[in-house]
């Protein structure tokens, strides 16, 4: 389900978009994972991820990217996976392999 507040932030199962700082957060236990992007026109291009060392292991990469990518294919647009840590999510994901830019 897609959402949006008075800030432009957007959210799709608890991960939002936050607009103005260009990353996907998912808050987690009062901790936040980030998926930092530059948007060019209608390719995005994901640079960095960022999930605090208490939160990893458990999930918590994935299921921010899994939002940040229905995100995407909500809105029709492609990516680009300039991080590694998407660039893996994709390789064990074949079936988001269609959101790559060409």
């Amino acid at each position: 389900m897609l959402t949006s507040d008075s800030r432009g932030c957007t959210a799709v199962s608890g991960v939002r978009n936050n607009v103005g700082a260009s990353r996907y957060e998912l808050a987690v236990d009062g901790d936040l994972a980030i998926a930092v992007y530059q948007r060019r026109g209608e390719v995005i291009a994901f640079t960095h991820t960022l999930v605090p060392v208490r939160l990893e292991g458990h999930g918590v990469g994935s299921r921010l990217i899994k939002g940040a990518l229905d995100d995407v294919r909500t809105r029709g647009m492609t990516l680009i996976p300039a991080c590694e840590f998407v660039a893996a999510y994709l390789e064990r994901h074949p079936e988001e392999q269609d959101l790559l830019a060409d």
